[in-house]
């Protein structure tokens, strides 16, 4: 009996049917033919599905069987608001949302009643505060200057910034709203690798053009890179500082595809690419292949663009080959102003799976392994860090801070700001919110001017908070933040400064390249391995 039971509603909306036209056919009224219409139209749905042969779940469940494809449609939603605890990480916690909301909103963000953080928990961090707080900086205040002596027109960056997102994976009211609130708080905005838009340069915020494999805004016809294009667009004055992403977070080791259906009039002026043909960002440059190459290219582009900074974005991988482009600095005498260290927690771009979830470093270690062998290699005072991977809080800012880094960007934070509900639906042009869709309709949905405000609100109340944290510590500079303010709970339950677990690589012990590195005590041994195997002539 109950192997017939799933046929049941199918049979009834026919037996509604015929009761509905048998029933006073001679004065049926309007509500009856709607009925009678709806349920002949769900038993002709529920026929087909026993006929059809591409999905086995509707032939044998004909009619209910299309409520499993809506409830998966909904999932995240349910999700989101029904079932996971504040502090579920997917991958952003409802209580790390509801902070950017908050702060966007310009509402307060104080929690009563204590933490929901579980703080027996491994993992779990605090601060060590001073019983002498120092005095609380501005956000003003909060800035440093990136440019070193090889750069002619240093600028002065906010500690928390925009991270990379391109026009294309965002829509055009998101990247006017960004840029707009960039203007209004005096904080910066990533361009991503789609390149300088109309949209990046409405308001004349400031902007970091970044430049990719593709090469998008200066390349010839066959997708190489064009000085002459470069110089045209550099020069554009909300540009304050260039970009050469050597890979992303969300996929390092992996080019990227924009189909052809997506490439539309705008997005193609934009990318210098044909419209509506597929653009593909290849994994590798083809304007540079070693280590040598690449800091020749970046001198190129800095006199090219009348000075501006010069930088490089990578998420780091294999070691060796990361120690390859700092024996190349020393070699040479050429560096970079600065270098953006992005984590492998991804970020707004969808990837495969495999590299989201399994490629390359997180922001931790490879932030530690970049600010350590700068200083090894006595070029960390020449060179600033900057640091992008799930920051939301003044906490996050604090951490990448103490870890090495000169500022924090974010990518998903100023989204939430925007207006995101972590629907996880950025890769289907379907963003319930217009933020990462190309849709007409939906982006009408997000009014750039007043998401605008709540960027700015947000980028504000970030820095106060890490004001207040920095105070709390008793510190007045930054950069005097490190890890042993950290304590972190270990997998014995015992608290221990951040610190313990992280190695010290002694000033100036990388100068040396006519010979292999002896071992330090404390430094893990395949750091040493690899700084002896690398060379600055290959990646």
């Amino acid at each position: 009996m109950n192997v017939w039971l799933r046929y049941v509603p199918w049979l009834l909306t026919g037996i509604l049917f015929v009761y509905t036209e048998l029933d006073h056919p001679e004065d049926i009224g309007y509500f009856t033919l709607f009925y009678s219409k709806l349920f002949f139209i769900l038993f002709c749905i529920g026929w087909y599905d026993l006929l059809q042969q591409q999905h086995a779940i509707n032939r044998n469940y004909p009619l209910i069987g299309h409520l499993r494809y809506l409830l998966e449609a909904i999932r995240p939603e349910i999700r989101q608001y029904f079932v996971e605890s504040d502090e579920d990480e997917v991958p952003f916690s409802r209580a790390q949302r509801s902070l950017v909301y908050q702060r966007a909103k310009g509402e307060s963000s104080n929690r009563p009643f204590g933490t929901l953080s579980q703080i027996e928990k491994k993992g779990y961090q605090t601060l060590l505060y001073s019983l002498r707080p120092a005095p609380i900086l501005t956000p003003q205040q909060l800035r440093v200057s990136v440019g070193n002596h090889q750069c002619r027109l240093p600028y002065s960056i906010s500690l928390f910034n925009i991270s990379a997102m391109s026009f294309g994976a965002l829509s055009a009211n998101a990247i006017m709203a960004l840029n707009r609130g960039a203007q209004l708080g005096q904080f910066i905005q990533d361009t991503g690798e789609g390149s300088v838009s109309q949209y990046h340069l409405k308001h004349q915020g400031d902007l970091i053009w970044q430049i990719a494999s593709g090469y998008f805004g200066c390349r010839d016809h066959n997708g190489h890179f064009s000085l002459e294009k470069f110089k045209e667009v550099s020069q554009l004055p909300s540009i304050k500082m260039i970009e050469v992403k050597l890979s992303q977070g969300a996929k390092p080791g992996h080019g990227g595809v924009l189909p052809g259906a997506k490439v539309t009039r705008e997005i193609a002026q934009t990318r210098s690419i044909p419209e509506g043909e597929t653009c593909v960002s290849p994994a590798t440059h083809s304007a540079f292949s070693t280590p040598i190459e690449l800091l020749h290219f970046i001198n190129v582009l800095r006199e090219h663009s009348g000075g501006k900074p010069l930088g490089i974005k990578l998420c780091i991988g294999q070691p060796k080959e990361w120690f390859a482009l700092v024996k190349a600095m020393l070699a040479t005498g050429f560096h970079p102003d600065f270098i953006v260290v992005d984590g492998a927690e991804g970020g707004t771009g969808s990837a495969p799976i495999e590299f989201v979830d399994h490629v390359g470093l997180p922001l931790k270690e490879g932030l530690h392994l970049v600010h350590q062998s700068l200083i090894a290699s006595g070029l960390r005072e020449k060179i600033n860090i900057g640091a992008s991977g799930k920051i939301i809080s003044g906490f996050d800012l604090l951490k990448v801070i103490a870890l090495g880094a000169d500022w924090g960007n974010s990518a998903r934070g100023f989204m939430f700001a925007l207006g995101c509900i972590q629907s996880l639906a950025c890769h289907l042009d379907t963003c319930p919110t217009g933020i990462a869709t190309q849709n007409k309709q939906r982006q009408k949905a997000l009014n750039p001017e007043d998401k605008a405000v709540r960027v700015a609100h947000f980028h504000h109340a970030t820095l106060i908070a890490f004001a207040e944290l920095t105070a709390s510590i008793g510190v007045q500079e930054p950069s005097l933040i490190n890890p042993k303010f950290i304590m972190e709970r270990q997998s014995d339950g015992q608290l221990a400064p951040m610190s313990k677990r992280l190695y010290t690589l002694p000033q100036g012990s990388f100068t040396n390249l006519s010979q292999p590195l002896d071992y330090i005590s404390d430094v893990p041994k395949e750091i040493i391995d690899a700084w002896n195997e690398s060379k600055m002539t290959q990646f």
